[in-house]
């Protein structure tokens, strides 16, 4: 199909399916594109050399899960579906259209013609059920956590025709055109579909994205280039044809102030994870911080109850007042970051506020003291011989969080609870908790919709609190994933929200927002719908 035919504007996709199961995103905090007025009109070239704060993961976008490594594997995987990141409304990528039946169990996608792998391969309605398939049969939630988990239900896709795929689910599934966004589940060709979770890892894979894997050398750097004959970007982005950069070089630079100093002294285009008082300095280069805020759940403890301290879900209840939320922001994070208020983001469509997420101390210890933990003689309350201290696994996937973390423990052994810190490895860390080997877990996790209450918290989902049965969350979990209106699924996912936190399944601190550092060069890097970096638009100006 000739790129007119698809061309930005000119497809009613769907219309009637986004309207009923987008909600509408608030807008960005912080300034979320890199421009200058004075730059003219964009310059196709050049190499973009970003830093990354953490080494990606895995090449593969269906096992990516933390930011730096979706920073990556975005590029090179396109998916069905793509998410306006002001409106939150779905917009065509590989598929021009879709229907969905009454009940949201079965979508069908029109896709466009036309579309190759960079491997040279096809891109059909074959293409979506070996992935799909491979998400559930082969890598499992073991390997690609997120993408099962946006899958819970699959029956299976049938080929209806080659540029028709029929997606189906065993009960409602409302949350799946959104999850056809994400790049989760992007689409890889046939033969990397075929290859084992740990192949797909090292960067030998082909997906019809905008660049390709040049070269990835795990915990060290990844090269990608431009894609050429690229003509079907979504409709979110705002040119046509090929990406404008030529190359994008990422390193793993650990350290936030050898990022800053490389960004300053022209040696880095862009980094990860700016931290407040590197704004100054990138400034006095001429860049530039950019910032949003990530839709999901926020950052937060999310406790084992079936062992420690934290079993009673007294103590889990007395660790939300305990905390200062607006405190870490103002001592760690900066003005672009804001407290978290809820057990989703502000960002995220259905979010509430919820009164109870709210620093007083005297509540605190008021609760404690009525549970019979009583303060010992260094402070710390014991109760049946028992000392009220937990360890907290976390790792530095975000820059600021053992930061965080030792003040947050300053702030709970102000009320009689000693907080241990156990930083891992980003690999230990998940390897940890797929186990459930921690008494108390620390991370925030990342999606534009409030089902990822029910990926995160749900009997069915990651479940890292080792539950059991809940009646009414999880009744309120099932029922918003079959609800298609837009004003009734948010009640319900308000509620389910309030439930999460009465139940002390979910302790929440601080929002996270991406931080980039833009050097002065650096021209529409932007962020998507999800908060994560958006290369195809992006150029290089004045070189």
């Amino acid at each position: 199909m000739p790129l007119s035919s698809f061309h930005r504007g000119r497809i009613a996709a769907g219309i009637g399916a986004a309207a009923v199961l987008a909600t509408a995103l608030t807008a960005c905090g912080g300034g979320s594109s890199s421009s200058s007025a004075d730059a003219g009109p964009p310059q196709p070239g050049g190499t973009l050399r970003y830093g990354l704060s953490q080494a990606p993961t895995c090449a593969d976008p269906a096992q990516s899960g933390t930011n730096q490594t979706i920073y990556v594997a975005r590029q090179v995987v396109d998916s069905l579906t793509d998410q306006d990141p002001e409106t939150g409304e779905l917009k065509p990528w590989l598929a021009e259209s879709w229907d969905t039946d009454a009940d949201a169990s079965s979508f069908t996608f029109h896709l466009k013609e036309g579309v190759t792998f960079s491997d040279g391969t096809p891109f059909t309605a074959e293409s979506v059920k070996k992935n799909l398939d491979a998400i559930v049969n082969t890598l499992t939630g073991a390997k690609a956590a997120l993408g099962a988990s946006y899958l819970t239900g699959y029956t299976g896709t049938t080929v209806i025709d080659p540029q028709t795929a029929q997606v189906d689910f065993a009960a409602p599934n409302a949350q799946f055109l959104q999850a056809s966004s994400t790049p989760q589940l992007g689409i890889l060709s046939d033969a990397s579909v075929a290859k084992s979770a740990e192949e797909r890892c090292t960067g030998n894979i082909s997906g019809t994205g905008p660049f390709t894997y040049a070269d990835y050398q795990q915990d060290k750097s990844v090269t990608l280039t431009k894609r050429a004959g690229y003509n079907w970007g979504s409709d979110v982005f705002a040119h046509d044809g090929e990406a404008y950069l030529d190359t994008i070089e990422f390193t793993v630079v650990p350290e936030s102030g050898v990022r800053t100093g490389s960004l300053s002294s022209g040696q880095l285009d862009a980094i990860s994870d700016a931290l407040p008082q590197d704004a100054p300095q990138i400034e006095g280069a001429g860049g530039q911080v950019l910032t949003t805020s990530n839709p999901g759940t926020p950052f937060g403890f999310q406790p084992n109850v079936t062992r420690g301290p934290l079993v009673d879900p007294v103590v889990r209840s007395a660790l939300v007042p305990a905390i200062n939320r607006q405190e870490l922001v103002d001592t760690v994070l900066g003005p672009n970051f804001k407290p978290a208020t809820s057990t989703l983001a502000s960002r995220t469509p259905g979010y509430v506020a919820l009164p109870d997420v709210t620093y007083d101390p005297e509540k605190a210890k008021s609760i404690l003291d009525r549970a019979g933990w009583v303060p010992g003689a260094d402070g710390i309350r014991e109760k049946g011989g028992q000392k009220l201290a937990f360890p907290v696994l976390f790792s530095s996937v975000f820059a600021g969080n053992q930061a965080i973390l030792e003040l947050v423990q300053q702030q709970l052994r102000a009320v009689g609870v000693d907080l241990q810190l156990d930083l891992v490895s980003t690999p230990e860390a998940t390897a940890r908790q797929n186990s459930k080997d921690f008494d108390a877990t620390y991370y925030n996790s990342t999606r534009a919709d409030g089902d990822i209450l029910r990926t995160q918290f749900g009997l069915e989902g990651r479940n890292l609190n080792s539950r059991g049965p809940i009646p009414a969350l999880d009744d309120v979990l099932a029922k918003q994933l079959a609800t298609t209106d837009p004003a009734a699924r948010s009640a319900l996912v308000a509620d389910a929200q309030q439930q999460v936190l009465d139940n002390g399944l979910w302790i929440p601190t601080v929002e996270l927002s991406q931080a980039i550092g833009a050097g002065p060069n650096v021209q529409d890097l932007k962020f998507e719908a999800s908060a994560r970096l958006q290369f195809f638009d992006t150029w290089i100006s004045g070189r």
